[in-house]
């Protein structure tokens, strides 16, 4: 009695669910069609062309992020400071974001998402602008600053856009691409980047003249993107601090919390110490070689998050997981005997995790919150994210001054496999529950 009974909550939560998600589409497509958010003056892109320059802009975003990354051998060389500084650099980046994110996060859904974007993305333009003209570290930290600023007004934006103009036929095509460009553009910024400081002219330079037009000519574009939100009040209060996750979400937020900081916590170990432990531990200096090796793990991220798209998001969770958790034994293994071949295999295993594992987690927590609510919560995802990039990665440049690049690297890795087999016994418990009520 006791599993039918389960059997049959089981289905009318289903069913609560679907009618749930079905009217909230509903609810978008009506906001989207009200004359308070029309636009006028020039006319707007099409909804698919919109959302594709949408999906375009958070891989840039993304790929800008990324870039200084095989570059931070290079800053250390020539300005001659420690590997302290070193994740300093890489953490005040995130810090910034997330206090853009807990002040600026929310605005685009009081003030329009366009014209957040469009000065996001000037101020972003501003920040590629001062990394070209540095001359020291402290230009370097003053442009990481800005970027995380710049980009924390910018992601909860680009993310809550995917959701308001992907189709209404249920594909839950925005969370896919929002998940799939995130990891694709971390995986640009870096190979890109390793590629011209190896072959191209002026390595500190070429990159960053690169994104400073692409973001200009982004900001532009933001003129024939359709406004989804209608302005309406509140904007001020918005920008007080707060992280907001709808009620209907709290529940799936929470679930989803121990993959997010796991998968986010090894993008933290590759992106941040990735260049200087390949060039140490393994002897590798060919800069477009560490490139594409730090990009492969967001490479297989992001195909395979578009190859397994389909499947539902507890599943992709627990595969993602399972797969991230087997990539970070092999990056241990790699890393304790200096094998660059076990480490290509391990970035790769962990890189068809993290995107799985990723994406089913945000498409969880992303669908249930109302169009006026998604930046908020959006804002939330991203900041439990980059806490788990920086925080690690920051400790991880404390320790490096005593315990050497090789040892930290090595616990910093069992932390993250800790932590991801800890979420697949907590999913296995929590599975077997509604079968024993």
């Amino acid at each position: 009695m006791r599993g039918r009974s389960g059997y049959k909550r089981s289905i009318y939560f289903e069913r609560q669910a679907g009618a749930t998600m079905t009217s909230r589409l509903h609810e978008r497509q009506h906001a989207l069609d009200t004359p308070a958010v029309r636009r006028r003056g020039l006319p707007a892109l099409p909804r698919t062309a919109a959302f594709w320059l949408v999906a375009g802009t958070t891989a840039i975003l993304l790929s800008a992020s990324s870039a200084p990354s095989p570059l931070y051998p290079v800053y250390q060389a020539e300005f001659g400071f420690s590997a302290l500084t070193l994740t300093a650099i890489f953490a005040v980046y995130v810090l910034a974001l997330l206090v853009s994110l807990l002040t600026v996060g929310r605005l685009s859904d009081f003030l329009g998402r366009r014209p957040v974007l469009a000065a996001a993305l000037v101020a972003e333009a501003a920040a590629m602008a001062v990394f070209l003209g540095a001359h020291g570290v402290a230009a370097l930290f003053a442009a990481r600053v800005i970027q995380g600023l710049a980009t924390g007004a910018a992601i909860g934006v680009v993310g809550a856009f995917l959701l308001d103009l992907q189709p209404t036929d249920g594909s839950r095509l925005g969370s896919l691409v929002n998940g799939a460009a995130t990891t694709a553009g971390l995986s640009i910024g870096t190979i890109g980047s390793g590629v011209l400081i190896q072959y191209a002219p002026h390595p500190t330079r070429l990159i960053f003249v690169i994104l400073t037009a692409a973001f200009i000519g982004l900001a532009v574009a933001t003129a024939v993107l359709p406004e989804t939100v209608a302005r309406t009040p509140g904007a001020a209060a918005a920008l007080r601090p707060k992280v907001l996750v709808p009620t209907p979400a709290k529940r799936a937020f929470l679930r989803a919390t121990p993959v997010m900081l796991s998968t986010w916590m090894l993008g933290g170990l590759i992106l941040s110490v990735g260049a200087s432990l390949l060039a140490t531990v393994f002897d590798e200096h060919n800069h477009a070689a560490i490139g594409l090796t730090l990009g492969a793990l967001a490479a297989v991220s992001a195909f395979v998050s578009v190859l397994l798209r389909k499947r539902a998001p507890e599943r992709l969770q627990r595969e993602g997981t399972l797969l991230l958790l087997l990539g970070t034994i092999l990056l241990i293994v790699a890393v304790a005997s200096s094998s660059l071949t076990a480490f290509v295999a391990a970035t790769l295993v962990a890189g068809a995790g993290w995107g799985p594992a990723y994406l089913g987690a945000f498409r969880t927590v992303s669908q249930l919150a109302a169009p006026h609510e998604r930046a908020a919560l959006i804002s939330a995802i991203y900041v439990v994210s980059y806490l788990a990039f920086s925080i690690p990665a920051l400790i991880a440049g404390i320790a490096i001054t005593t315990q050497g690049l090789r040892g930290t690297s090595l616990v910093y890795a069992a932390v993250v496999a800790l932590v991801a087999a800890g979420t697949l016994v907590y999913e296995a418990l929590s599975r077997r529950e509604p079968a024993a009520s």
